[in-house]
């Protein structure tokens, strides 16, 4: 299997360390920089409005990278590839801080990104490398740390960095965390390779992550631009052409970069799209609590990052729950009630009226976590269960891919939803109340994409698991 055994520490505690700390400053800067763009807009000295760019370049990139990632890791070695791409994700943290101008932050934005980019599905790959099937429920529940807190800090960081520093900071706060890493990976780490990867599919490279980047723009630009803009169009379609001219191609090619095969894999797919939809009504809500608490509510970046952040606490209690569930009760059960908690509480969360106190908005967010919790863990344990080790690369490539798509997905539904149930331009801005109707649309649709999400878990057979339930197969 092209295994290199190096004395030292478990590989196990290795990988899962290397694997919290790098994922979590990755994941974290998908939300750590949005509380700081309107500070970052007036030391530039440019209109808030003309920097999404800033956010929009770092996703684009991860998405470019993710499919030329398994491949690399397949080649080259999960070492080399992680360290290098550790190395690049910190040197480039360190020129965002000292960037000068917008278009040098969107530069090395886009080089953070590449880093980013290869990181989160290399690490997995690793993760479920040294974790054999009957531990994948523990592998799993180091996975929910950096995947789900991150996100719900990244707001808090951010805001207490801004407020009390410079927006430098919510980049220069990566490089200690990476350097450390860095050198505890070059000490420790193994190494991982398949030799029989064959050459560089460059077509389906070209394909894949035009196709890729493309829809992922225009998800991430379309609710502010316009569906109907020229441009969101162009690059809507060129994109879902493209992506389609990869499907074509891919699954005609001996060594093909995206194993697309894998989706033939009833428990992978069926899990990965049970994630999907878990992540679209999770990263929707996310997006939606702070916006909603700092345009209607008036609250400081600080503050919404604070009501966000037991629904981390919610997730790391069900992670633990279900991680000891899991062994008996298997997955199907597990995502299927999670699903249901996410749906529920994310409709309470659009009944909340918008004067309701914090604290409720904070019990709601506690038991939303909470139903993420419970799906994350059998779903992270559960994806991998009948991929062959050698597979594990590339399915974490399909598996981080689908992931990312769902959540850019996730809230551009919901920021379409707020657009439509705007009222109209009759002079004057909208009440307090107004707004706070407004939200409750975007709660909702979020809501249907959990509610969706259970009859996607539905059909997953526990049977398929077993090996990941440390139970023998029937």
């Amino acid at each position: 299997m092209g295994d290199t055994r190096r004395r030292g520490p478990d590989q196990r505690v290795v990988v899962a360390a290397l694997f919290v700390a790098t994922m979590f400053i990755t994941i974290m800067d998908t939300t750590i920089v949005n509380v700081a763009l309107p500070s970052i807009a007036r030391d530039l000295g440019v209109a808030p409005d003309s920097i999404d760019e800033i956010v929009v370049s770092y996703l684009v990139s991860l998405a470019v990278v993710i499919p030329a990632s398994g491949w690399l890791a397949d080649r080259f070695g999960t070492r080399p590839v992680f360290l290098a791409a550790l190395a690049i994700f910190t040197a480039a943290s360190a020129l965002c801080g000292l960037a000068e101008s917008v278009p040098e932050l969107v530069g090395f934005r886009i080089l953070q990104g590449v880093g980013g980019g290869l990181l989160t599905p290399v690490g997995m790959a690793m993760l479920f490398g040294v974790f054999p099937p009957a531990e994948r429920a523990r592998a799993a529940r180091i996975l929910v740390v950096p995947t789900v807190i991150a996100p719900a800090v990244g707001p808090i960081l951010g805001g207490v960095l801004t407020d009390q520093a410079s927006w430098h900071w919510v980049f220069l706060v990566n490089i200690p965390i990476g350097i450390v890493a860095f050198v505890f990976g070059a000490l420790f780490l193994a190494d991982h390779r398949r030799p029989s990867t064959g050459g560089f599919d460059v077509v389906g490279f070209v394909l894949s992550a035009s196709g890729f980047a493309l829809i992922l723009y225009a998800l991430s630009v379309g609710p502010t631009r316009g569906w109907t803009s020229p441009l969101i169009l162009t690059t809507a379609g060129v994109g879902v052409v493209a992506t389609a001219a990869t499907v074509w191609w891919e699954l005609r090619r001996t060594h093909p970069l995206l194993v697309l095969r894998l989706f033939g894999n009833a428990l992978f797919r069926n899990v990965s799209l049970t994630l999907g939809a878990m992540f679209m009504a999770f990263m929707a809500v996310l997006f939606l609590i702070p916006l909603l608490m700092q345009t209607v509510r008036g609250a400081s970046a600080t503050t919404s990052g604070l009501v966000i952040f037991p629904e981390a606490i919610g997730v790391l209690v069900a992670s633990q729950i279900s991680g000891r569930l899991y062994p008996t009760v298997g997955p199907r059960r597990l995502m299927m009630g999670g699903l249901a908690v996410i749906a529920l509480s994310t409709l309470g969360l659009g009944l909340l009226g918008v004067d309701a106190s914090l604290w409720a908005f904070r019990a709601v967010l506690f038991v939303f976590g909470f139903g993420a919790g419970l799906v994350m863990t059998p779903a992270q344990a559960a994806a991998f269960a009948t991929i062959s080790r050698a597979d594990n690369a590339q399915a974490s490539a399909l598996f981080n891919a689908l992931r990312q798509l769902a959540a850019a997905v996730g809230v551009a539904l919901v920021t379409t939803a707020l657009s439509l149930a705007r009222p109209g331009e009759t002079g004057g801005g909208a009440a307090a109340g107004d707004l706070g109707g407004i939200f409750q649309w975007g709660f909702y649709v979020a809501a249907a994409v959990a509610a969706l999400g259970i009859a996607v878990a539905a059909r997953v057979r526990d049977a398929d698991a077993v090996a990941t339930m440390g139970r023998p197969a029937a």
